[in-house]
């Protein structure tokens, strides 16, 4: 029989930093079952959702956490596998010709992961340190996560669509001792950084600009790193940037654990993977936290092979090839790719899939019945946020699927609505609010004890997200209580937006919100004063649309400028978005 240990004391389940110790505040963790704590990395298959237990209610009753002494996400989803099936198929590099794609073995990918975290320590990296990576869906991208949590290290993962701004106020925040990206990342990054660059080691993937290093030429002559660091579950693993209501985004800092808190969500969202035969796929970037936690690392952790496919814009045509090529069986797909999908009016492909997943934004009844007989499986949409994810899901093979909903709590995870006296609804409306005594929570804002402490609240994590729920437990997301835009499947902060338009010279000031739109849900809208001389200027409307897309990201340059006469604002100096909600 294991122990029941309470993971709050420190001889039982390590923190990562003083930090995450400090930051935690009012976040007890729970009694976890802390099991086998003299033999590391073993055992943790027992995560899966019982195969027996075909009911919500029971998976709920019955439902609890195992959190094994040691967790390292590298061993969990790579070197278990390649020690266990090390000739089966473990990453499928998709071809946009047609041809066959590109097969790595687990064996083959173990090798890689060696080499490259050979590469990391051979410059100095150790635990603690942190290693950026900007690179789209590939081997070289999936190697770098890989290593990095093999030695112990911490991953920060951006987006191939950043531009230089976005790129620089991450990497400064962050700090880390290495970045690895193209040459046209770089660059950018070296564009627009606020600090020294030359302290950040740089490796390039491809032709090299410069004088950075060569990853492919490191990678040949790095010295094989065979072990593997012994992480504890709030050891620190991950740092994923999102965006606040106010000021810069925020780095976002997980543990190993995340991936446990993730996987009850993800088998559920994927009817009960892995099954025999089962291929994973997902379009959105491994950046993000969809790509990365919905996504690639639970299939991987369950021994599922995962494709990796870019293309420079995504379109039905090219989704649904990627589908039926690779005979993918498992996919998760932002909202807005399921809504082009499901306006698809050619003839669709033989699909193989038995599950979609979809999470960022409500879907809507009757984008999920076009794309469920496009797809001929069911969609299981689910909730989270970075901070907490996948609290909420649905899953037809237990009976949770409802086009009009989220879905119902997830089993290991407590959700509630809270009013605004602090009492909890039972059944109504109010904020979304999750018990903090989950390993799907994050350890805290990175080096922001202020805003660690907002966002928890007496052993609650708040979203800022409205919902309704049902006297049977049924949630439907109804909007957000701030100033956070929904668009395409990402979560947008106003103020990042805000602060590259005031760095154009023609603007004076800026008010950015969301507007209603029918494909993204909402779409970012600008409202700007510009000064005299450039309201002269012919097409300024599209220079700063511009300015925005080559200087942050095209998911983030507002689809709408509207040059104002004044923005508002409080005596404090803070913009009232409000008021151009409620004019646009």
């Amino acid at each position: 029989m294991a122990e029941l240990v309470d993971a709050t004391d420190s001889k039982s389940v390590f923190f990562g930093s003083a930090r995450s110790s400090r930051a935690r505040g009012t976040n007890r963790f729970p009694k976890w079952e802390i099991f086998d704590p003299h033999s590391p990395f073993k055992n943790f298959d027992r995560h899966m959702l019982p195969e027996d237990i075909e009911s919500y209610e029971e998976l709920r009753a019955s439902f609890h956490w195992r959190i094994p002494d040691h967790f390292n996400i590298s061993h969990a989803c790579l070197t278990r596998h390649a020690q266990a099936i090390p000739d089966q198929d473990a990453l499928l590099i998709d071809n946009s010709e047609g041809a066959d794609p590109l097969k790595l073995s687990w064996q083959e990918l173990e090798t890689r992961c060696q080499r490259v975290a050979g590469i990391l320590t051979a410059v100095g990296v150790e635990r603690g340190d942190r290693v950026a990576v900007q690179l789209p869906q590939g081997w070289e991208a999936l190697a770098v996560h890989l290593a990095t949590y093999r030695i112990g290290a911490i991953i920060v993962p951006l987006a191939t669509q950043f531009g230089p701004e976005a790129i620089a106020y991450r990497i400064a925040k962050a700090r880390p001792k290495v970045f690895i990206a193209t040459a046209e990342a770089l660059a950018r990054w070296r564009d627009a950084a606020r600090e020294v660059t030359e302290q950040i080691i740089a490796f390039v993937v491809g032709e090299p600009n410069g004088k950075d290093r060569r990853f492919a030429e490191a990678f040949d002559q790095a010295k094989p790193y065979v072990d593997t660091a012994g992480t504890r579950p709030n050891d620190a693993a991950i740092i994923l940037f999102t965006s606040g209501t106010t000021g810069q985004p925020k780095g976002v800092l997980h543990g190993h654990r995340v991936l446990l808190g993730h996987l009850p969500g993800i088998q559920l969202a994927q009817e009960r993977m892995p099954q025999e035969g089962d291929v994973f796929w997902t379009p959105s970037d491994w950046a993000w936290a969809g790509g990365l936690l919905n996504a690639l690392l639970p299939a991987l952790y369950f021994g599922v092979p995962v494709v990796a496919a870019n293309a420079s814009r995504f379109s039905a045509d090219w989704a649904l090839s990627v589908l039926a090529r690779n005979k993918i069986t498992n996919a998760f797909l932002p909202p807005t790719a399921i809504r082009i999908i499901a306006s698809y009016s050619g003839q669709a492909p033989r699909l193989h899939l038995r599950a979609v997943g979809a999470a960022g934004e409500q879907l809507g009844a009757q984008t999920h019945k076009a794309a469920s007989d496009i797809f001929k499986a069911p969609i299981n949409e689910f909730y989270g946020q970075t901070e907490c994810n996948t609290v909420i899901g649905s899953s037809q093979a237990i009976g949770i699927n409802n086009p009009a909903s989220m879905g119902k709590a997830t089993p290991g995870h407590e959700v509630q609505l809270l009013a605004e006296d602090g009492s909890f609804v039972q059944e109504g409306e109010g904020e979304i609010v999750i018990k903090a005594d989950t390993p799907v929570a994050m350890l805290e804002y990175f080096e922001d004890p202020e805003a660690t402490a907002e966002k928890n609240v007496d052993g609650w994590i708040r979203t800022g997200d409205l919902a309704s729920r049902t006297s049977d437990g049924w949630f439907t997301f109804k909007s957000r209580n701030d100033d956070i835009i929904t668009s395409a499947g990402y979560r947008i902060g106003p103020s990042e937006i805000e602060e590259c338009l005031r760095s154009h010279d023609a603007v004076l000031e800026a008010a950015v919100i969301g507007i209603t739109d029918d494909e993204r849900t909402e779409s970012v809208a600008a409202f700007v004063k510009i000064t005299q001389e450039a309201r002269q200027t012919a097409n300024i409307e599209q220079d700063l649309k511009d300015w925005v897309r080559n200087r942050l990201s095209a998911h983030l340059y507002p689809r709408s400028v509207e040059i104002v006469d004044h923005i508002p604002t409080t005596e404090s100096g803070k913009i009232i978005r409000r008021a151009f909600r409620k004019r646009a």
